[in-house]
Protein backbone atom coordinates (compact mmCIF):
# COMPACT_ATOMS: atom_id res chain seq x y z
CA UNK A 1 0.00 0.00 0.00
CA UNK A 2 1.31 3.28 -0.83
CA UNK A 3 0.94 5.56 1.76
CA UNK A 4 3.57 8.41 0.85
CA UNK A 5 2.56 9.46 -2.84
CA UNK A 6 4.92 11.08 -5.10
CA UNK A 7 7.70 13.17 -3.62
CA UNK A 8 5.99 16.40 -2.37
CA UNK A 9 2.36 15.35 -3.39
CA UNK A 10 1.91 13.32 0.45
CA UNK A 11 -0.34 10.91 1.32
CA UNK A 12 -1.86 8.64 -1.73
CA UNK A 13 -5.41 7.99 -1.89
CA UNK A 14 -5.49 5.67 -4.35
CA UNK A 15 -5.86 2.67 -2.20
CA UNK A 16 -9.21 4.84 -0.06
CA UNK A 17 -10.78 5.11 -3.56
CA UNK A 18 -10.04 2.02 -5.50
CA UNK A 19 -10.81 -0.75 -2.59
CA UNK A 20 -14.11 -1.31 -0.89
CA UNK A 21 -14.58 -2.49 3.04
CA UNK A 22 -15.42 -6.27 1.53
CA UNK A 23 -13.66 -8.01 -1.36
CA UNK A 24 -16.55 -7.76 -3.78
CA UNK A 25 -17.43 -3.99 -2.66
CA UNK A 26 -17.03 -1.41 -5.50
CA UNK A 27 -17.26 1.34 -3.78
CA UNK A 28 -14.09 2.87 -1.43
CA UNK A 29 -14.02 3.97 1.78
CA UNK A 30 -13.60 7.86 0.74
CA UNK A 31 -16.72 7.45 -1.45
CA UNK A 32 -18.67 5.91 1.31
CA UNK A 33 -17.57 8.37 3.63
CA UNK A 34 -18.98 11.27 0.89
CA UNK A 35 -22.54 9.22 0.28
CA UNK A 36 -25.31 11.56 1.16
CA UNK A 37 -27.04 9.55 4.17
CA UNK A 38 -23.72 9.47 5.54
CA UNK A 39 -22.76 13.41 5.30
CA UNK A 40 -26.24 14.22 6.60
CA UNK A 41 -26.04 11.75 9.72
CA UNK A 42 -22.30 13.74 10.22
CA UNK A 43 -23.72 17.02 10.04
CA UNK A 44 -26.09 16.21 12.10
CA UNK A 45 -24.27 15.16 14.71
CA UNK A 46 -21.57 18.19 14.34
CA UNK A 47 -24.61 20.62 14.97
CA UNK A 48 -26.02 19.05 17.62
CA UNK A 49 -22.27 19.12 19.31
CA UNK A 50 -22.29 22.82 18.57
CA UNK A 51 -18.67 25.13 19.24
CA UNK A 52 -17.58 27.98 19.51
CA UNK A 53 -16.88 30.26 16.79
CA UNK A 54 -14.12 28.28 14.43
CA UNK A 55 -10.82 29.89 13.21
CA UNK A 56 -12.27 30.97 9.90
CA UNK A 57 -15.28 32.67 11.26
CA UNK A 58 -17.52 30.01 10.39
CA UNK A 59 -20.25 28.65 13.48
CA UNK A 60 -22.19 25.24 13.05
CA UNK A 61 -25.12 26.87 12.21
CA UNK A 62 -23.48 28.33 9.09
CA UNK A 63 -22.08 24.86 8.19
CA UNK A 64 -25.21 23.65 6.38
CA UNK A 65 -25.52 26.76 3.70
CA UNK A 66 -21.91 26.54 3.55
CA UNK A 67 -21.67 22.90 2.58
CA UNK A 68 -24.69 23.53 -0.19
CA UNK A 69 -22.44 26.36 -1.60
CA UNK A 70 -19.29 24.76 -2.17
CA UNK A 71 -19.70 20.75 -1.88
CA UNK A 72 -18.84 19.97 -5.46
CA UNK A 73 -15.62 22.08 -4.79
CA UNK A 74 -15.13 19.83 -1.36
CA UNK A 75 -15.97 16.32 -2.27
CA UNK A 76 -14.03 17.32 -6.18
CA UNK A 77 -10.80 18.09 -3.80
CA UNK A 78 -11.11 14.99 -1.57
CA UNK A 79 -11.46 12.62 -4.44
CA UNK A 80 -8.69 14.22 -6.09
CA UNK A 81 -6.53 13.58 -2.61
CA UNK A 82 -5.96 17.69 -2.72
CA UNK A 83 -8.34 18.61 0.01
CA UNK A 84 -6.11 20.42 2.79
CA UNK A 85 -7.48 21.05 6.00
CA UNK A 86 -7.73 24.17 7.97
CA UNK A 87 -5.02 25.31 10.82
CA UNK A 88 -6.96 24.80 14.46
CA UNK A 89 -7.41 27.19 16.60
CA UNK A 90 -5.38 26.65 20.15
CA UNK A 91 -7.10 27.56 23.17
CA UNK A 92 -5.37 26.77 26.51
CA UNK A 93 -7.82 24.88 28.98
CA UNK A 94 -7.24 25.13 32.69
CA UNK A 95 -7.15 22.19 34.84
CA UNK A 96 -7.87 21.65 38.40
CA UNK A 97 -4.41 22.09 39.75
CA UNK A 98 -3.33 25.57 37.76
CA UNK A 99 -1.95 23.95 35.00
CA UNK A 100 -3.21 24.34 31.46
CA UNK A 101 -4.02 21.90 28.65
CA UNK A 102 -3.60 23.23 25.00
CA UNK A 103 -6.59 22.14 22.78
CA UNK A 104 -6.85 22.06 18.99
CA UNK A 105 -9.84 23.17 17.70
CA UNK A 106 -11.05 22.27 14.25
CA UNK A 107 -13.00 24.17 11.98
CA UNK A 108 -16.61 23.24 11.63
CA UNK A 109 -15.72 21.48 7.56
CA UNK A 110 -13.04 19.87 8.89
CA UNK A 111 -15.01 18.44 11.79
CA UNK A 112 -18.18 17.42 9.56
CA UNK A 113 -15.06 15.61 7.22
CA UNK A 114 -13.96 13.70 10.68
CA UNK A 115 -16.76 12.75 12.03
CA UNK A 116 -18.14 11.33 8.33
CA UNK A 117 -15.25 9.32 8.19
CA UNK A 118 -15.06 8.18 11.87
CA UNK A 119 -18.51 6.56 10.95
CA UNK A 120 -17.11 4.56 7.74
CA UNK A 121 -13.88 3.68 9.82
CA UNK A 122 -15.27 2.43 13.35
CA UNK A 123 -17.65 -0.47 12.35
CA UNK A 124 -14.68 -1.64 10.47
CA UNK A 125 -11.87 -1.23 12.88
CA UNK A 126 -13.94 -1.22 16.60
CA UNK A 127 -14.71 -5.11 16.48
CA UNK A 128 -11.40 -5.74 16.38
CA UNK A 129 -10.25 -3.41 19.30
CA UNK A 130 -9.62 -5.25 23.15
CA UNK A 131 -12.98 -5.37 25.20
CA UNK A 132 -9.79 -3.72 27.44
CA UNK A 133 -9.24 -0.86 25.09
CA UNK A 134 -11.61 2.62 26.36
CA UNK A 135 -10.28 5.50 24.81
CA UNK A 136 -12.51 6.99 22.23
CA UNK A 137 -14.66 4.27 21.68
CA UNK A 138 -18.20 4.33 20.99
CA UNK A 139 -19.88 3.38 24.61
CA UNK A 140 -16.72 3.17 25.95
CA UNK A 141 -15.74 6.16 28.90
CA UNK A 142 -12.93 6.62 31.80
CA UNK A 143 -15.96 5.48 34.38
CA UNK A 144 -16.08 2.10 32.58
CA UNK A 145 -12.24 1.56 33.06
CA UNK A 146 -12.31 2.44 36.91
CA UNK A 147 -15.36 0.18 37.14
CA UNK A 148 -13.09 -2.27 35.68
CA UNK A 149 -10.23 -2.04 37.29
CA UNK A 150 -11.54 -1.93 40.57
CA UNK A 151 -13.24 -5.40 40.20
CA UNK A 152 -16.51 -4.77 39.78
CA UNK A 153 -19.70 -7.82 38.73
CA UNK A 154 -19.88 -6.04 35.53
CA UNK A 155 -18.10 -7.59 32.43
CA UNK A 156 -15.31 -5.15 31.19
CA UNK A 157 -17.18 -4.07 27.99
Amino acid sequence: MNTQGAIGQGPSFETAQTRGTTPNEGTGLLEKMLERENMLWALQLVQNNQGALEIDGMTVKDLRQHIIDNWINIKENLLKGTYRSSPVRRVAIRKPDDRTRNLGIATALDRLLQQALTQVLTPIFNPDFSPYSYGFRPGKRGHGVVRCWRGSSSPCT
